[in-house]
């Protein structure tokens, strides 16, 4: 049987409704509805699966104690009217009264948590392996430990035209398991230098003394080649809470922004000069950052790098100065251009995008990528500014013995200028990030986003601006003292909006999931209204009766746009971001707290991982005292 054969035959064994397993684990609707048509199978090993097996576990213990109940009541009943009959027929005949009670006890037992996790986990389905991430893993292994096919396969026995293929994609192994339970072991008995140890621990996002043991080795690679991706869930899920608690205003004041004063005093560097060593490589970093803020160039900066991050990040001066020198750079006006390396474990590529939220808030950063694997024998570095140039080099697992060059040379710098430009000309854009300023390029965007097919989902923190009443809205904005021009302007791109999702509703549909909020939790955190679609850099926040009123509307609106569905859920993941997803196009994820900002991701890897996410389930404001 397959999971959502085996969901569904609980749900109707246990007698309740999607919406009773929803309110009890927390899963929302919409992906409970998804797990049990099939189109989605859970992490094993999240949240999510835990707390659906959990709240099964609960229902049919309450379910078994309650025909317990009712059987021992029947029961008794049946032995009280025997003995009222045997009385009147024949006193001296003995009854067993007991029986009957101690069956019902017997077939009362309850299903356990551990029995259930064992059937879902047992599901044809779920035991399937991902054998196109098995091969993408296999071939990233190859790439990185330099591994001669011609050995590996002599010393697993397999035909070396076969694993060839299995690297192009042309074909793939009968027994994924078993090919993937090789690999590791041949890498875990012959990998075994420090470097390769460096290497794999990157990989593999652990810590060299983790491997230490071949047997730890042999088990984290055979993990890692058959991992099905729920560590990018993980990672997703933290990225966007990161991106949904960051205020850019009180970050702005943390780091006292608005009292930056940009430098001008000469700083004394060197034509040119060579840094080797860690810490002469953190320290080459902030002498580029000095020497760009310091000089009068406002040309743009271009910055690449495919060095591990972890020593530099474990520093504890060093991220400090770095974002200061960052924020001066943004402060003095300068637009960055950044090209993010990709080609590194999922984790540690959502872990630099992290420390890029507070810069790519200000709308001065350009995030890129480049496609396809790059070398994993040499680390690359290039920064370039209009005042200075850095370039460094290192050998994979080495990183503490590469060397940095930085140079204000006029020729030199032509060099570095022209070979960072050429980079970026070969650079895809990560994403678009738009904020007030590019308004109409957003606008542009939506309109001809709306004219391609495809499903539609949402994943809101409030509800969204085109299932309001126009007449609602103007109240609301009254009531906020927002001045007529602004409220004019606001309507308008409402009424916009709304025509855009209608013309998307005529042929497509569209999935929008909301939490669920009560009036305690309402009170405890108000709703804002989205106006990040219009960039008003206002925050207006709904009365309990107007958030009602707007509910109601959403509600309507669905009535009468079939495509259109609403699925409100008890769990509470964000409060200020508003996802939007155009399956196999874009995934958006807004900012509706001032100042408005919108990311649209293209890069297909993290835009994958965003359509896969399924919200974790947090506590509402009020959970405690439920």
């Amino acid at each position: 049987m397959t999971f959502h054969e085996i969901l569904n035959m609980y749900i109707e064994a246990l007698g309740c409704t999607a919406k009773d397993i929803s309110d009890r684990s927390g899963l929302s609707a919409a992906s409970l509805s998804r797990y049990r048509k099939g189109e989605r199978l859970p992490d094993p090993a999240s949240p999510s699966f835990d707390n659906l097996v959990r709240a099964l576990a609960e229902m049919a213990a309450e379910k078994a104690a309650k025909t317990q109940a009712d059987r021992q009541k029947k029961c008794a009943a049946s032995a009280e009217e025997t003995v009222k009959a045997e009385t009147i027929t024949d006193a001296h005949t003995p009854t067993d009264t007991t029986a009957p009670a101690e069956a019902a006890d017997r077939d009362a037992a309850p299903l356990t948590a551990d029995e259930i996790r064992d059937s879902f986990l047992g599901a044809s389905d779920m035991a399937t392996i991902d054998t196109k991430q098995l091969l993408a893993h296999f071939d990233k292994l190859v790439s990185v430990l330099d591994i001669s096919i011609t050995r590996l396969c002599r010393q697993i026995n397999y035909d070396s035209s076969a694993v060839f293929r299995f690297r192009n994609g042309t074909r793939r192994p009968a027994d994924p398991e078993k090919f993937a339970s090789a690999v590791a072991g041949y890498v875990a008995r012959e990998m075994t230098t420090p470097q390769h140890l460096s290497i794999l621990a990157d990989l593999l996002a652990c810590d060299t003394t983790a491997l230490a043991d071949s047997a730890h080795r042999f088990e984290k690679l055979n993990h890692w080649l058959l991992s099905d991706g729920g560590e990018q869930e993980t990672s997703v899920s933290n990225f966007l809470s990161k991106l949904d608690e960051f205020d850019l205003n009180e970050y702005i004041k943390a780091i006292h922004f608005d009292e930056l004063k940009v430098p001008t005093m000469p700083f004394q560097l060197p034509t040119s000069r060579f840094y080797t060593g860690l810490q002469e490589m953190m320290e080459s970093e902030l002498d580029f950052l000095k020497a760009t803020v310091l000089a009068k160039s406002m040309e743009p900066v271009i910055m690449y790098s495919d060095m591990p991050m972890k020593e530099m990040s474990e520093d504890p001066e060093f991220p400090k100065k770095w974002i200061f020198g960052m924020a001066l750079m943004l402060k003095k006006g300068l637009h960055l251009n950044m090209i993010h390396n990709i080609d590194r474990s999922f984790d540690e590529m959502m872990l630099g995008l992290e420390s890029f939220i507070p810069m790519y808030m200000t709308g001065q950063i350009s995030p890129y990528y480049l496609k396809g694997r790059q070398n994993g024998v040499f680390h690359h570095f290039l920064k370039v500014s209009g005042a200075a140039a850095l370039s460094g080099e290192a050998i994979a697992g080495y990183h503490a013995k590469g060397r940095y060059y930085l140079t204000k040379s006029k020729k030199e710098l032509a060099y570095f200028t022209e070979r960072a430009q050429e980079l970026l000309a070969n650079a895809t854009p990560l994403m678009d990030i738009y904020r007030s300023e590019n308004a109409a390029d957003f606008r542009a965007f939506l309109r001809t986003g709306a004219e391609k097919g495809g499903k539609r989902r949402g994943i809101l923190s409030t509800l969204p601006i085109y299932t309001i009443e126009p007449s609602l809205l103007e109240a609301m904005l009254r009531r906020h003292d927002v001045p007529e021009d602004e409220i004019s302007v606001i309507l308008t791109r409402a009424a916009a909006c709304r025509a855009l999702v209608e013309t998307i509703l005529e042929s497509h549909v569209m999935e929008d999931e909301l939490s669920e909020i009560n009036e305690n939790e309402f009170a405890e955190s108000p709703q804002p209204l989205d106006l990040s679609f219009a960039f008003c850099e206002r925050e207006i926040y709904y009365t309990y009766e107007e958030y009602q009123a707007h509910l109601e509307s959403a509600k309507a609106f669905m009535t009468t746009h079939p495509n259109y569905t609403l699925v409100l859920t008890a769990a509470h993941t964000f409060r200020n971001l508003q996802i939007l997803i155009h399956e196999g196009k874009w995934a958006m994820v807004s900012k509706a707290k001032a100042p408005a900002i919108h990311f649209v991701i293209h890069h297909p890897r993290l835009r994958q991982a965003i359509e896969q996410f399924v919200p974790p389930l947090v506590d509402g404001p009020d959970a405690e005292d439920a």
